[in-house]
């Protein structure tokens, strides 16, 4: 494996409203040692709520990765997707689309919407940890993330 682990924990935003593929991701992400600050909201609201400090989240950090189930309540992840990244201090914001969906359509919305990447969730729960923890080796090691923007984020019109 290669080491070459940031001197600073990353903070990992999962959007996950299944509490058993939260528990899993949170099981993945401590055998693997992986030392980033996880926080988990479950629903779509609540993600718009953590990613703009509204609420209970006033005083959350901006997150430097977003995992994102697109089945959610409230508002669905592709609508949480658009927004991310069409806020201009949010859009340097990686955000994985990790979902249980293989449907075309679902993939190519996501793409179309700017997501980094989309990964179908495995049905195993094994293969499941192991995909979480390929996160370690590729997000949290080689890939150089950018410092957060200067701007604060600011909701699209009718968000608040």
């Amino acid at each position: 494996m290669i080491e070459h682990r940031s001197a600073e924990p990353i903070d990992v935003l999962l959007v996950e409203d299944n509490p058993g593929d939260v528990r899993l991701t949170e099981e993945a992400f401590a055998e693997a040692k992986i030392s980033n600050d996880l926080h988990v909201v479950r629903d779509g609201e609540s993600a718009l709520d953590f990613v703009y400090r509204r609420g209970d989240y006033e005083s959350a950090p901006t997150p430097d990765l977003v995992l994102l189930d697109l089945n959610l309540p409230k508002i669905d992840g592709t609508e949480v997707l658009e927004e991310i990244k069409t806020d201009d201090a949010l859009k340097r914001i990686p955000v994985i689309v990790l979902t249980s969906s293989s449907a075309e359509e679902d993939i190519v919305e996501s793409y179309e919407l700017h997501s980094n990447a989309y990964l179908t969730k495995p049905v195993d729960p094994d293969e499941f940890v192991e995909l979480v923890q390929s996160f370690e080796e590729f997000w949290f090691t080689l890939v150089k993330l950018p410092p957060e923007p200067e701007a604060e984020p600011t909701p699209l019109e009718g968000e608040e």
